[in-house]
């Protein structure tokens, strides 16, 4: 309970911080273009609450394993001076598996990361980047669905925005550092390469990859994402559609083959 209450005050600070940007932005006019544009980019000066929901298929011992998971994926910036951002990527997942360690099924919070990025508000002869630190927070709810480790490590990302394309990589790794001493030590690498095309209509066509290497124990993930959104505004609010699907080019001998993927992004352009 002591960690929840925690991942709570987490929530409450970076809300916050939200509307303290947003009450000390300048009002801007931001178009459909512009903000699509800014969706592609990881670490944009804009506000955004992403509900990213996944289901993967095929995992488990016997193959007939799935797991649903709802990432809850606030992105907040916040000013330093008038030369750079902090931007704040959370990710909190719930999550409901079956069959996918047991015959059991387990529901629950997952393990929260929790990324910072220091970026210049423009862009460095063309190139948009980002480093920080990012950290491994241990709110899962259920042993099963979280590693009990505490973790950081470093962070970056670098991209291009040209031509209606967009494209780079968001990359960490984390290191464990304290927690259940009875779990497993945790060294993984996370890299995502992305491109992506957003047309006059505001459709972006995603792929991506959000590849994991695990050094403890010598494991690649690869899942490939394809993926289709659409821009729309209810009323005065800004929101974008997402769906896709992945194929996982390599895995664990447990782990799914393929998934589905659903995404809306709640939108506060300041």
């Amino acid at each position: 309970m002591t960690v929840a209450r925690s991942a709570l005050a987490l929530a409450a600070s970076l809300l916050a911080s939200a509307h303290a940007f947003a009450q000390d932005s300048k009002p801007a006019s931001d178009d459909a273009a512009d903000l699509a544009k800014k969706l592609q980019n990881p670490v944009a000066a804009l506000i955004s609450v992403p509900l990213q929901s996944n289901l993967d298929f095929g995992g488990g011992p016997n193959g007939d394993g799935s797991q649903y998971k709802l990432n809850i994926q606030p992105v907040i910036p916040v000013g330093l001076g008038k030369d750079w951002n902090v931007i704040s990527r959370s990710i909190l997942p719930i999550l409901y598996q079956n069959k996918l360690i047991d015959t059991g099924g387990q529901g629950g919070l997952g393990d929260l990361t929790q990324s910072f990025f220091f970026s210049p508000k423009e862009p460095t002869g063309g190139w948009i980047w980002g480093v920080g630190p990012v950290f491994l927070i241990p709110t899962a709810t259920d042993d099963l669905l979280g590693l009990r480790k505490w973790g950081a490590g470093p962070t970056a990302v670098l991209l291009r925005q040209e031509h209606g394309w967009t494209y780079g990589i968001l990359a960490n790794h984390i290191w464990s550092f304290a927690g259940d001493s009875a779990r497993q030590n945790v060294s993984a690498t996370f890299l995502q390469p992305f491109a992506g095309y957003t047309t006059g209509a505001q459709t972006t066509f995603t792929l991506n990859s959000e590849t994991t290497y695990d050094w403890e124990n010598s494991q690649w993930t690869i899942p490939l994402n394809l993926m289709v959104a659409q821009l729309v505004k209810l009323q005065d609010l800004p929101l974008q559609f997402q769906a896709g699907a992945r194929y996982y080019a390599a895995k664990p001998s447990t782990g799914p083959d393929w998934g589905l993927r659903l995404n809306v992004v709640f939108l506060f352009p300041a």
